[in-house]
């Protein structure tokens, strides 16, 4: 014992004696770091003594206990009381929870504005931005995605509110890719003061864009000073078009005749028409690749070429209220005969 001690493999040994009518009762601790098999050699071996110097003795192993296996178990113990401790403290009630996300959704709903009662999300007041949309439905979708600084125009007229508001904010027109929303951006442009202008992808309308192509149009939005500077150079980049020998003669033939051509992929002739008739066949007819007509190119032409994939529109001149659409080339007769 004295050589496991020295080792350090037995540590300080306890003995609590109590003495009573001649006889001495007590116990004795020995705590050790040996095996499980050392360990029982020894409890086995202390229990065989059978005299304490003089006197006869008994001794009896109470108990053996894995000190590292009790403190393990208080460690565990003591973490759940915690862990209990700090659920109650800090989980929020069932109420809490109904309370906290009941205000969220308050906080959610369309405001009135104005005293045409224009709807709005609830940060238009506050903020420093906002952004100007066509309807409820619009302002509705905004928020959805997280952007309450809106208010709605809710018809053609702009609203006095929103004149003025556009005076004291910072204002950006978001509106559909149509030609409702061509006629309200003019419109906006005359009585108002706003600096950007962002549209939805063409064809659709803001209520129907999810929230990636929402931010995406108030990413691509333009400044309304740089957008009267890109009109500017249309007619140049017009004049850049290679427009093919059969479609310069069929320019030139329509001139003065007020009526319009259809032609397919070969520039074979589809049909020959009146211009009046000219936009509601062309919502009817397929495979028309090339439009030739005496006339002026409207919006209306553009919108539904767009719609059609017809490559190139050939006319006597383009109307300056025309925002061009990416897949359709707008000639004019003296560039095309040119």
């Amino acid at each position: 014992m004295r050589e496991l001690q020295k080792t350090g493999r037995i540590g300080r040994i306890e003995i609590d004696l109590h003495s009573k009518n001649d006889r001495t009762n007590g116990s004795i601790t020995i705590p050790t770091s040996l095996d499980r098999v050392s360990t029982a050699l020894i409890a086995a071996s202390i229990e065989s003594i059978n005299r304490v110097g003089p006197c006869s003795a008994k001794v009896h192993l109470d108990k053996i206990e894995d000190i590292r296996e009790a403190r393990r178990k208080v460690i565990i113990d003591r973490a759940k009381e915690i862990l209990h401790k700090w659920n109650i403290e800090s989980m929020p009630s069932v109420d809490e929870v109904y309370k906290e996300i009941s205000e969220t959704m308050k906080i959610a709903k369309v405001e009135k504005y104005g005293a045409e009662d224009l709807p709005a999300g609830p940060e238009l007041a506050t903020a420093k931005e906002i952004i100007v949309v066509e309807g409820r439905a619009d302002v509705i979708n905004l928020m959805r995605c997280g952007i309450f600084n809106t208010v709605a125009l809710e018809g053609a007229k702009v609203p006095e509110s929103i004149k003025k508001l556009t005076k004291d904010k910072v204002a950006t027109a978001l509106l559909d890719g149509d030609r409702g929303g061509d006629l309200i951006l003019k419109e906006l442009l005359q009585v108002t003061n706003i600096r950007f202008v962002g549209r939805a992808p063409r064809g659709k309308e803001i209520e129907e864009c999810n929230c990636k192509e929402i931010t995406e149009a108030l990413e691509a939005k333009l400044p309304v000073s740089e957008m009267y500077k890109a009109k500017k150079p249309e007619a140049p980049a017009r004049a850049k078009f290679e427009v093919p020998e059969t479609v310069s003669q069929a320019a030139k033939a329509l001139q003065g005749t007020l009526e319009a051509v259809l032609l397919n992929d070969k520039l074979e002739l589809i049909e020959r028409l009146p211009v009046s008739q000219l936009a509601e066949k062309l919502q009817q007819v397929t495979g028309v690749d090339t439009v030739v007509f005496d006339g002026i190119i409207t919006q209306r032409i553009v919108d539904v070429a767009g719609e059609k994939n017809i490559r190139r529109i050939v006319a006597s001149r383009i109307s300056e209220a025309v925002k061009p659409v990416l897949n359709v080339e707008l000639v004019t007769f003296q560039d095309a005969i040119a």
